[in-house]
C-alpha cells in the first residue's frame, strides 16, 4: 500500500498561477514561494472582499466537524479536501478552506494535517513542515512580546510590573513538556528579574486566535495591542500597547496575514491558512483565507478542529458571532473505527468486525448530531471509509443516521478521490439549498458562568459545572480588567476524545460535572479561555514519535511524513 507522501509524489501539480487563474486572481497579485504555493496581495484581497460583501451575493460555506476522535483522528480534512474536489466534479465552483499544520502532531502521534491518500493538499511536505514561515512568524512576534516585558521589568519596572503576575508566556511550535514549567532570569542581575514562566504550544496563544480572527492590518494591530500580559502591584492591567509592542508585532506578522493558496491532489484551488488547536484555542483556519474563498468560489468548504463539541461549537459561537459568517450546510465525519472506540474496543482491536460494539458507540455520533440541530443549520453526516470496515457495520450507521432522520452519505475519497465523494458533494449541496436557521448556542450578553453551564449542559451533556478556586479568582480578575466581560463569548478548553472532560468517559456519558480549574482572558482575540479538567496548552510527545519515521532519502526527498 502506497504511503501519502508517496501518492503525493505521484502527481504533477500545476504552476499555481494556473490555480490561482481558476479564482480570477492574476498572476501580478501573487506573491510567489516557489512554483507551487503562493500569497496573495493585500490589495487584492481587500478588494475582493468588499466587492463580494456589497455584491449582495450568498455564496455557500460549509463546515466540516467530527465525533469525538480516536488518538489516530478520523480523517476530517481528508474529508474536507475530498468534498471540495467532489463539489467541483459535480459541476460546482469550489475552494477549500483549510489550518496550517502544527509541526506538535506532525512530529508527535497525529502525524501531518494535509489529508491523506487520494485526498491530500500539496505540496504536502512543506505544508506539513515550514509552509510559508507563517507558525514561525507568530511565534517570533509572542516571544518578542515576551522579550520586551522581561525587559521593561529589568529596566527600572515603569509600568510597575508584578513578576508574580505575569499571564502572557513564551511558545514554541513543538510539542516539548519539558518546558511547561520553567524558571528564568537566573544567572545574576544582568539576566534580568528571576521569575516563573512556561511554555505553549504556538497554537494555544493569543497571537495565534488574534492572527485568525483579525479582519485586516490595522485590525491585528489593534487587537495586538489589546492583549493583557501582566498586572501591576496595584492589580491594574499591562497590555501590549503599554510595552509599545503592537507595531514591531505587526511588522513581524504582516507578511504571514496574507492567506497562502495551494491545490489539492486534483488542481481545486485552497487557501491553507492559521493552525489553532480546537482543544485548546478557537480550531478555525483564518477569517481572511474564509472570507477570500467566498468572495472567489461559489462553494467553500472548510473545517474546525477535533470533534463538533469543540471545533464547530467555538466556529459558530465564536467565529460566526464575530465575523457574521453564517454556514449552510455542517458535515459531520463519522468513522466505525471511531464509533468502536466509543463502545469500548481498544484501539489495537479497532480493526475488527464489532458490531455490538459500534451499536453501544453510536450514542456518540447521536450526540454531536443532536448537538448540531441546536444551530439550526442543515446536516450531513460523512461516513469516512476505512478498508477494516465491515458491510454489517457500515448498513449499521447508514440505518441510525436513517432513523435519525438525517442525511447520510458513504465517503471514499482517501482511496478514490474526489470518485469516491460524489454522493457526499451531492448531498451537501441539497442540503445547502435547503433553509437554513442558523443561531449561535447563547446570546451575546448572557454572563459568563450562564455561558459556560450553557455549554457545558447542551454541548457535553454535563448536569453541572464545578469552579475550583482558582478559576474563581480568574473571573474576578477578568471582571475587574473587562467590566463587560459578559458580552465575550467562551473559548472552551477540554480534551478532544470525549464529550466529558475526563477522557476516558466515551460514548455519551451522563451524571457528570464539568470541572472548571482556570480561566484566562484574551482581551485582544475577544474571548475569555476556560480551562477544563486536564487539558494543557503543552503537549508532550509519546513512546514512539512520529518524528522517528521522518527522514530525507538519497535523491533529496522528504519520507516519511503521513
Amino acid at each position: 500500500m502506497k504511503t501519502d507522501i508517496q501518492i503525493a509524489h505521484e502527481k504533477k501539480m500545476k504552476p499555481i498561477a494556473e490555480i490561482a487563474a481558476m479564482l480570477g486572481i492574476p498572476g501580478e497579485e501573487l506573491w510567489p514561494y516557489g512554483q507551487y504555493k503562493a500569497k496573495i496581495s493585500e490589495k487584492f484581497i481587500a478588494e475582493k472582499t468588499a466587492e463580494y460583501k456589497n455584491s449582495g451575493e450568498k455564496h455557500k460555506l460549509i463546515l466540516v466537524t467530527a465525533i469525538n476522535p480516536t488518538p489516530a483522528g478520523e480523517g476530517k480534512t481528508t474529508t474536507t479536501i475530498g468534498l471540495g474536489m467532489a463539489l467541483n466534479r459535480i459541476g460546482k465552483k469550489a475552494c477549500v478552506a483549510l489550518r496550517e499544520p502544527s509541526l506538535g502532531p506532525v512530529f508527535g502521534i497525529k502525524g501531518g494535517a494535509a489529508g491523506g491518500g487520494y485526498s491530500q493538499v500539496l505540496p504536502m511536505e512543506d505544508i506539513n513542515l515550514h509552509f510559508t514561515g507563517d507558525f514561525h512568524a507568530i511565534t517570533s512576534a509572542n516571544n518578542l512580546l515576551c522579550a520586551l516585558l522581561d525587559n521593561s521589568i529589568q529596566q527600572g519596572n515603569e509600568l510597575d510590573i508584578d513578576p508574580r503576575r505575569v499571564v502572557i508566556n513564551r511558545v514554541l511550535d513543538m510539542n516539548d513538556r519539558a518546558l511547561r514549567n520553567i524558571v528564568v532570569g537566573l544567572g545574576g542581575k544582568a539576566n534580568g528579574v528571576p521569575r516563573e514562566d512556561h511554555f505553549s504550544i504556538t497554537v494555544a496563544s493569543e497571537v495565534m486566535a488574534i492572527f485568525c480572527l483579525a479582519t485586516s492590518l490595522s485590525d491585528m494591530r489593534r487587537r495586538l495591542g489589546e492583549m493583557v500580559v501582566a498586572y501591576t502591584y496595584s492589580g491594574k492591567p499591562v497590555t501590549a500597547h503599554d510595552l509599545r509592542a503592537e507595531g514591531a508585532m505587526t511588522a513581524l506578522l504582516r507578511d504571514a496575514l496574507k492567506p497562502n493558496l495551494v491545490q489539492t491532489i486534483e488542481g481545486t484551488p485552497a487557501f491553507v491558512h492559521g493552525g489553532p488547536f480546537a482543544n485548546i484555542a478557537h480550531g478555525c483556519n483564518s477569517v481572511r483565507a474564509t472570507q477570500l474563498s467566498m468572495a472567489l468560489a461559489d462553494y467553500t468548504v472548510t473545517e474546525a478542529g477535533f470533534g463538533a463539541d469543540l471545533g464547530a461549537e467555538k466556529f459558530l459561537d465564536i467565529k460566526c458571532r464575530m465575523t457574521g459568517l453564517k454556514p449552510d450546510a455542517i458535515v459531520l465525519v463519522a468513522t466505525i473505527r471511531a464509533l468502536k472506540y466509543n463502545g469500548g474496543v481498544k484501539k489495537e482491536d479497532l480493526k475488527t468486525e464489532n458490531v455490538e460494539a459500534l451499536k453501544k458507540g453510536i450514542c456518540n455520533l447521536e450526540a454531536h448530531i443532536d448537538n448540531l440541530r441546536k444551530f439550526g443549520v442543515p446536516i450531513v453526516v460523512a461516513m469516512n471509509h476505512f478498508d477494516t470496515d465491515s458491510k454489517e457495520e457500515i448498513d449499521t450507521v447508514l440505518s441510525f443516521c436513517e432513523s435519525k432522520g438525517v442525511e447520510a452519505a458513504f465517503s471514499d475519497v482517501f482511496a478514490k478521490g474526489s470518485e469516491g465523494g460524489i454522493e457526499l458533494a451531492e448531498k451537501v449541496a441539497a442540503a445547502c439549498d435547503t433553509e437554513s436557521d442558523f443561531h449561535t448556542l447563547y446570546p451575546d450578553d448572557m454572563p459568563v458562568k450562564e455561558k459556560i453551564m450553557t455549554v457545558a449542559r447542551e454541548i457535553y451533556g454535563a448536569d453541572d459545572v464545578v469552579y475550583e478556586k482558582a478559576a474563581l479568582d480568574s473571573l474576578k480578575q477578568i471582571y475587574s480588567t473587562v467590566p463587560d466581560a459578559d458580552k465575550m463569548p467562551v473559548c472552551m478548553a477540554k480534551t478532544q476524545y470525549s464529550l466529558s472532560d475526563d477522557q476516558n468517559l466515551l460514548g455519551r456519558p451522563t451524571g457528570f460535572s464539568l470541572t472548571v480549574r482556570d480561566m484566562k482572558l484574551s482581551a485582544g482575540a475577544g474571548f475569555i479561555v476556560v480551562l477544563t479538567g486536564a487539558i494543557l496548552t503543552m503537549p508532550g510527545l509519546g513512546k514512539t514519535p512520529a518524528a522517528w519515521g521522518i527522514d530525507v532519502d538519497e535523491n533529496d526527498e522528504i519520507t516519511g511524513l503521513s
